[in-house]
């Protein structure tokens, strides 16, 4: 059995073959364009993410469609928070430094969002499945501790298929110490079955479980003479179209790399595109969470309203417990008002003379000057006090 020993890009399978292990760490305005790209979205993808966990976790009712939202985003969290490591790995030139444990831990994050995605949207969709196909089931026995229970199932399957890439990652010093990269000690049959294994489990029966039901629910809206599909289910198809257009391209080059024969000039092709396509695949997670708040008014509002609330409790040391103050004392004012008002000025009778009218109104303004003298005094009186204890 003949086996491999590679140089290998750190969220590949198999390698760019042809490519001397000394490789230089000059970056070409491709690698600089690249990891410009990673730093950006790993920047947005780590608030966007963090944001909907803040606001689905918190601010939302818990339900069936909220668990699977809030464990999409925990995935696209993970695999966004682990960018700024492999956006460092391509700024040395491909270069891992940061420790053999360390790398496989990170290589195996990438992976692990490749199936927790997948088997999510594949659950997703036959939830979506059964909700139409079998509404009486769905209604007596759908519910948040079951939905619970299989995203557990699905994390605990994640982590078993990534158990491989977290084994068959090593560091290694080339001889003139100046750099290590990731390798690979396989042989190659089981490193070609490593990749169809992961684009067989990650991707395709995924998308398989995904086609099949969707058919099944456009049919069953079908008959029931249902037009439109419900939110939820726009939603998600948006999710799996955006996770198609991601993945695939990184999918389709695996499996070039792993049935092209060895050292054949499509396997280094496909070695050489392996790193770009999983750029495109990290996007998957970054627009997850943009695709949730267009999708759902209700979120976008509630995000609206948690952003302005942090808002409110960075200045409330400054601002506005001096704008709550005066606000109090403004309502007050028009309580009084109106309260006042109401009883000196009386609605107009009947047959009243324009004396009498004069009068009142008279009265009116002299009640309305000493509210406001008295609204004055207190706010001086609060100012002294703020003053006095140091508040303003």
């Amino acid at each position: 059995m003949e086996t491999l020993f590679l140089s290998i890009p750190l969220y590949c399978t198999l390698s760019p073959l042809g490519i001397p292990s000394n490789q230089t760490t000059k970056a070409t305005s491709i690698n600089v364009f690249t990891i410009t790209l990673h730093g950006l979205f790993s920047s947005v993808g780590i608030i966007e993410n963090l944001l909907i966990l803040g606001v689905v976790g918190f601010h939302v009712r818990r339900s069936v469609i909220s668990v699977w939202i809030l464990n999409l985003a925990a995935s696209d969290l993970l695999a966004t928070a682990s960018l700024p490591f492999f956006t460092l790995y391509m700024a040395r030139g491909n270069t891992w430094t940061l420790g053999t444990t360390f790398c496989r831990i990170h290589s195996s994050i990438f992976f692990l969002n490749m199936f927790v995605s997948g088997f999510l949207l594949a659950a997703i969709s036959l939830d979506r499945c059964l909700v139409v196909l079998r509404p009486v089931w769905a209604q007596n026995y759908r519910n948040i501790q079951l939905v619970g229970k299989i995203c557990g199932v699905i994390w605990a399957l994640a982590v078993v298929f990534t158990i491989p890439f977290y084994i068959f990652r090593d560091t290694i010093a080339l001889p003139d110490g100046k750099i290590s990269v990731t390798t690979i000690t396989l042989g190659i049959s089981q490193t070609s079955g490593l990749g169809l294994h992961e684009t067989l489990l990650a991707f395709l029966i995924p998308l398989l479980i995904i086609i099949l039901s969707y058919a099944a629910v456009n049919q069953g809206l079908a008959r029931r003479g249902c037009r439109r599909p419900f939110r939820f289910v726009r939603l998600v198809v948006a999710v799996v179209v955006t996770f198609i257009l991601c993945w695939a391209p990184y999918h389709l080059f695996i499996i070039m790399e792993a049935v092209a024969p060895s050292r054949h000039p499509a396997q280094r092709f496909a070695g050489k595109a392996l790193p770009y396509v999983a750029t495109i695949g990290f996007l998957n997670s970054v627009l997850n969470p943009i695709l949730y708040v267009f999708s759902c008014p209700d979120l976008r509002n509630k995000i609206r309203h948690s952003l302005g609330a942090v808002m409110e409790s960075v200045l409330a040391e400054d601002l506005a417990e001096l704008a709550r103050r005066r606000s109090t004392a403004r309502s007050l004012t028009l309580v009084l008002k109106s309260y006042l008002f109401g009883w000196v000025l009386p609605p107009p009778q009947a047959g009243q003379g324009l004396l009498q009218l004069c009068s009142s109104i008279r009265a009116q303004k002299d009640v309305e000057e000493g509210i406001q003298q008295g609204v004055e005094a207190g706010q001086t009186v609060t100012n002294a006090m703020d003053e006095k204890n140091g508040t303003l």
